[in-house]
C-alpha cells in the first residue's frame, strides 16, 4: 500500500472494501459503483499516484469527460485543450489536494507519469504497465468503453467508477454503468464494490440526493384518485408540506395484498411534517380517511428506506429483521436474515414483487433481496 493511500482512512464499510480491493493485486480490474461523495475518486487516484511515484507502474492514465453542468455540452480536448485540462486539474486538486501538493502533480505530469486523456481521442493508442482510471463512466457510451478497454495493454490494471443511483433517478433506460456493472460482476480476476447512502461521507451530497429524491417524488404526475386525495388531506393539515401521494390500490389487488395489512395511500411528507399530517392523536389523518373511505400510512422523506418498508409491506413486524436498505448498483438491496425470507418475499414472491412495483412508482427503482448468515449461525461463530 502506497503513502497516499495510508494517509486516507475509510469512513464507511463500502471505503474499507475499496482500499481492500486496491491492496488485492489478484484483481486486474476494479469497479467502484455508487453516489457521489462515497470517495470513488480519492481512493482511486491516491492509488494511481502512489502506483507511479513507487514505480511500480510507469504511467496513472486518467481518463474522465468533462461535462458542463448547466448546458450538459461536454467539453472536448481538440475543442478547447486548455479549458480541458484546467478542468482536470482542479478535479485532481480538489479530489486529493489535501494529501499531495500541487506541485507534485505538476511534476508527474511533466515527467509523463500522470496523464490525463480525453474519452473520445483514444483510437490508435496503447497504454502498457500503466493504472488507467476511468471516472464518470456513466456519462461514456458502453461502446466507448470497450474501445478503452481495447488500449489496455500487458501489465496494466484498471480502475472504474460510475454512478448508477443517479442514472436510474434520472430515467436513463440504458445506463453504461449499469451494464459496465453487470458485464464486471461475472469478469475473472475483476473486482465490483457496490456502494450505497451509507458510504456517503460529504454531508452536501447527501443533502443532494435527498433533494434530489425530493425533486423525484414531486415531479410525479398524480393520478386523479391521489390529486383527489391531496386536496383532502391539504384540507385537514394544511400545514403539512406533502411531497406526493401514491395509491396503492391497484398494486395490492394485482399482487393479492391482503387489504387489511397494507394502507391504500402513501403519504410522503417533508423531514419534520409528519406530525402536522397525523394531527394531535392522529384526528387529522382519522378524518381524511373517513373522507376518502381509504387507509393512509404517511412517511417523512429521508434517506433511510426502511421506513417505506414498514410503511407498506404486507408482513408488519418485517422491518425489525432488516440488517440494511441501501443502494447496490441501480437497485436498491434489501438484505435479511435468511431465516425471515419467507415472510419478507412472501408467496410466490408476491410481497417482494410489490414492494418492487411501489418503489418504481414511487422513485423509479428496483427492490432486490439478498438474505445473509441466520443470527444463530453468527452467535455461534
Amino acid at each position: 500500500m502506497g503513502e497516499l493511500l495510508d494517509k486516507i482512512k475509510p469512513l464507511s464499510p463500502g471505503q474499507e472494501e475499496m482500499k481492500a480491493a486496491l491492496s488485492d493485486k489478484s484483481y486486474d480490474v476494479i469497479g467502484f459503483f455508487g453516489p457521489t461523495g462515497t470517495g470513488k475518486s480519492l481512493f482511486s487516484l491516491a492509488y494511481g499516484i502512489d502506483s507511479v511515484i513507487s514505480g511500480e507502474y510507469k504511467r496513472f492514465i486518467v481518463a474522465k469527460p468533462v461535462i458542463d453542468v448547466v448546458t450538459g455540452e461536454e467539453i472536448t480536448i481538440t475543442k478547447a485543450p486548455e479549458a480541458f485540462m484546467q478542468v482536470v486539474m482542479e478535479y485532481v486538486n480538489d479530489v486529493i489536494g489535501m494529501f499531495i501538493e500541487r506541485s507534485k502533480i505538476e511534476e508527474l505530469m511533466k515527467d509523463g507519469k500522470l496523464v490525463f486523456v480525453d474519452p473520445h481521442y483514444l483510437r490508435g493508442r496503447t497504454f502498457d504497465e500503466a493504472v488507467i482510471f476511468i471516472d464518470e463512466v456513466q456519462t461514456i457510451p458502453a461502446e466507448g468503453f470497450i474501445e478503452m478497454i481495447i488500449r489496455v495493454g500487458r501489465d496494466c490494471r484498471l480502475i472504474v467508477a460510475g454512478d448508477p443511483i443517479f442514472q436510474r433517478l434520472r430515467n436513463v433506460e440504458h445506463d453504461p454503468s449499469a451494464l459496465i456493472r453487470d458485464v464486471l460482476v461475472s469478469e475473472e480476476r475483476a473486482k465490483v464494490v457496490d456502494l450505497g447512502i451509507k458510504d456517503i461521507v460529504r454531508e452536501g451530497a447527501k443533502r443532494g440526493l435527498r433533494l434530489l429524491f425530493e425533486y423525484k417524488m414531486r415531479s410525479r404526475e398524480l393520478s386523479e384518485e391521489e390529486k383527489k386525495a391531496y386536496d383532502v388531506l391539504k384540507a385537514h393539515s394544511p400545514d403539512a408540506d406533502i411531497i406526493t401521494i401514491l395509491d396503492i390500490t391497484e398494486d395490492k389487488e394485482r399482487y393479492e395484498i391482503a387489504p387489511e395489512h397494507v394502507p391504500d395511500l402513501l403519504v410522503v411528507v417533508k423531514q419534520g411534517h409528519l406530525g402536522r399530517l397525523v394531527g394531535r392523536g392522529g384526528e387529522r389523518i382519522s378524518a381524511a380517511e373517513r373522507e376518502l373511505n381509504k387507509r393512509i400510512r404517511g412517511v417523512e422523506l429521508n434517506l433511510n428506506f426502511k421506513d417505506i418498508i414498514r410503511a407498506i409491506h404486507p408482513t408488519s413486524w418485517i422491518w425489525r429483521h432488516i440488517v440494511e436498505a441501501d443502494f447496490a448498483g441501480p437497485n436498491l438491496q434489501v438484505k435479511i436474515y435468511e431465516d425471515i425470507m419467507g415472510p419478507m418475499v412472501g408467496q410466490r414472491g408476491m410481497y417482494i414483487r410489490f414492494l418492487d412495483s411501489v418503489f418504481r412508482k414511487l422513485i423509479g427503482v428496483g427492490v432486490r433481496v439478498v438474505p445473509i448468515e441466520e443470527r444463530r449461525k453468527r452467535r455461534r461463530s
